[in-house]
């Protein structure tokens, strides 16, 4: 069986988050979105959260399953035996950081990553740009999944 993990925050999750996990869903028979929990970061959303966010809106593929992780993603995937990470690409800038970290992976635990360039539709997209939009009363529909909309202005609206 080929397995691959797609790794992130997921604070919260975007249509660009889900064309990537979607064409993943596509290429390999299991795909396991790992949601990390980042304890010296503040997030909007739990990890628990997260997960039922994405649970919610991949629920559609029958191959892909949602799971959370504390560390390093090449331990996250030598536990779970998964021997690659995808990744996407937004931008030249992207590429740089994701090279040396697929490169160290690889050094690491011998485990690859597989790039992807994101589709241009959503190549803008960043959860941390959703939340600063929504905050400041913007417009944020059409770029996350409609679900997930409602949660993010719900909190944001609640939180001021």
């Amino acid at each position: 069986m080929r397995r691959v993990v797609c790794p992130g925050s997921f604070d919260p999750v975007t249509n660009g988050h889900l064309d990537i996990i979607s064409r993943a869903s596509r290429l390999y028979d299991e795909v396991v979105v790992a949601v990390l929990i980042n304890k010296s970061k503040k997030s909007l959303f739990t990890v628990d959260e997260r997960a039922d966010m994405i649970s919610e809106v991949t629920r559609e593929y029958g191959n892909v399953s949602v799971d959370t992780f504390y560390g390093l993603t090449v331990d996250y995937c030598k536990e779970q035996d998964i021997p690659v990470i995808v990744r996407g690409l937004r931008a030249v800038s992207d590429y740089e950081y994701e090279l040396q970290m697929a490169q160290m992976n690889h050094r690491i635990a011998g485990v690859e990553t597989l790039f992807m360039a994101t589709n241009p539709e959503y190549a803008f997209l960043s959860s941390s740009l959703m939340k600063e939009v929504v905050r400041f009363g913007g417009d944020v529909s059409g770029l996350v999944p409609d679900s997930v909309h409602d949660r993010l202005v719900q909190r944001l609206q609640k939180d001021g």
